[in-house]
């Protein structure tokens, strides 16, 4: 059975794109999935990348650009400048890592809930209420919200060490036990190929 390694941040708009096809496609091949949240800010710095705010006027308006136009290809409403860009993804993603040392929720859900939450409905992903929203529609305990900071606290950067030395400079990035690396949300059809054996 295949595995896939999920690095994505919880403040990604291209993690938020991707919606729950990972989950389709990991279904559909029998694989299992690893969600690994990841301090993406501090990614870009060891990997040669700079922050969205700090690139170039250019870059910036290419990327808004991208983000509506994807918006219109998944289907799925966006808001390309958030009320709440950035915010502090260290609390959600401390949620991710409980909820699924947890089990017995649906992680596709909870992880596309929290980018939701950012990228289509405004709130503030920092904030123990939207999180716990979150862990509870998605079928978890919102306890874990605050049972899981000290797993959390220990696993999220852990899960940037992992990210840097599997080759991970971006997300979503989804790296599969074959070796292969796959950055974007856009790249999930050539996943989902090579994983069926054709790519």
């Amino acid at each position: 059975m295949a595995h896939i390694d999920y690095f994505f941040s919880t403040i990604s708009p291209f993690s938020y794109f991707a919606g729950t096809r990972l989950e389709e496609i990991a279904a559909k091949h029998g694989a299992s999935i690893a969600y690994k949240p990841f301090d993406i800010i501090a990614l870009f710095g060891r990997t040669g990348g700079v922050t969205p705010a700090e690139r170039h006027p250019n870059r910036q308006a290419y990327r808004l650009q991208e983000i509506e136009r994807t918006a219109k290809k998944t289907g799925l409403p966006v808001n390309p400048k958030p009320a709440h860009f950035p915010t502090n993804p260290a609390p959600s993603s401390y949620a991710v890592i409980a909820a699924q040392k947890a089990g017995g929720g649906d992680m596709g859900k909870l992880v596309h809930g929290l980018l939701a939450a950012c990228w289509a409905q405004d709130k503030d992903i920092a904030e123990d209420d939207v999180i716990k929203a979150c862990l509870s529609e998605a079928g978890f305990d919102p306890a874990l919200a605050d049972t899981g900071l000290l797993a959390g606290a220990e696993t999220y950067p852990a899960n940037l060490e992992e990210a840097v030395e599997k080759g991970v400079f971006g997300a979503p990035t989804y790296v599969v036990d074959s070796g292969q690396v796959f950055w974007g949300n856009d790249r999930l059809d050539d996943l989902d190929a090579h994983l069926a054996g054709k790519l």
